[in-house]
């Protein structure tokens, strides 16, 4: 068992996790760029250092001990503090220094990554030393990973809202009702009434769009999904009609691909939220970069 932590064992636990994200030793060698022998001698070495053993691996696979998959936890908080702390000792003096981690929805339209990125410039403008990680997931896997810690902004379509979480409307889009070029309502796009639309096979969201002002019958709506990669393939097909945001649709539609059904009358706005904790739980970082989100739309605003 570890009596002091040393350099060593800190390079024994790199190569342990590694090993794990690989999901064993011989995957591993591609990772640490060194021989499987090695690599096995080094897991063994730290299962000496700790006086059990965290894995089975051989003809029968890799796979965690009970003790294995808590070491991993353990090890994955020890790596994170340790890197935080040189992180921090690099920066003393300094009054901004951590992590910001930010999800979003994928696609967002130009003139809203514009102004995210101001917030950015401006952001990186401080005194500070903050490393940025950005990840693009579904709106119901941003809300999840904000619940959890392990982002602290959101920015996406949050149809509910939770009690434990602030929504500030940054922008939004207009969603119009689409066909594509092989479906029979294509040749009369443009003047097609919801109630014929309503008729035929409809690609939906997997999740509420209470903004919809033109629901589609249950038994009409054929294929769901979450993002709008996936509504576009649908309709795309010429089996289903489906509503894309304008910016995302506009390529296919100088293409010939799609034509929106009835822009007029097939419409809805979704506004779209930054998400944070309240504010008695948000870090310094976060309130710094919230400041500057709402300078970047503001001075968009006036332009």
């Amino acid at each position: 068992m570890f009596s002091q932590l040393t350099d060593l064992d800190l390079r024994l636990i790199r190569v342990f996790l590694a090993i794990v994200d690989a999901g064993g030793v011989s995957p591993a060698q591609a990772t640490l760029n060194v021989g499987q022998s090695t690599i096995s001698t080094q897991l063994a070495t730290l299962e000496t250092r700790l006086g059990y053993r965290l894995c089975e691996r051989g003809r029968g696979g890799f796979r965690l001990s009970a003790r294995g998959e808590q070491f991993v936890d353990a090890a994955r908080a020890l790596l994170d503090a340790v890197d935080s702390f040189g992180m921090q000792a690099r920066n003393v003096g300094r009054k901004l220094v951590g992590t910001l981690d930010i999800g979003m929805i994928g696609h967002t339209p130009v003139s809203a990554s514009a102004r995210i990125s101001d917030a950015i410039g401006r952001f990186r403008s401080r005194d500070q030393s903050v490393r940025f990680s950005i990840l693009v997931r579904s709106p119901g896997e941003l809300e999840e990973l904000l619940l959890n810690g392990r982002i602290q902004i959101g920015i996406g379509y949050f149809w509910h809202r939770v009690p434990s979480l602030e929504y500030t409307e940054v922008f939004a889009e207009e969603q119009f009702a689409y066909c594509a070029k092989g479906h029979p309502l294509f040749a009369r796009a443009g003047d097609v009434t919801p109630a014929e639309a309503a008729a035929h096979e409809w690609a939906w969201r997997s999740y509420p769009l209470p903004e919809a002002e033109n629901p589609v019958a249950a038994a009409n709506v054929t294929a769901v999904a979450d993002n709008m990669e996936a509504v576009a393939m649908l309709v795309l097909s010429g089996h289903h009609l489906g509503y894309l945001p304008g910016h995302f649709a506009a390529p296919f539609v100088e293409q010939g691909l799609l034509a929106a059904l009835n822009p007029a009358l097939m419409r809805y706005r979704v506004a779209f939220h930054m998400v944070t904790r309240v504010r008695r739980q948000r870090t310094d970082i976060v309130e710094a970069f919230l400041e500057d989100m709402k300078a970047a739309h503001a001075v968009k605003a006036h332009k």
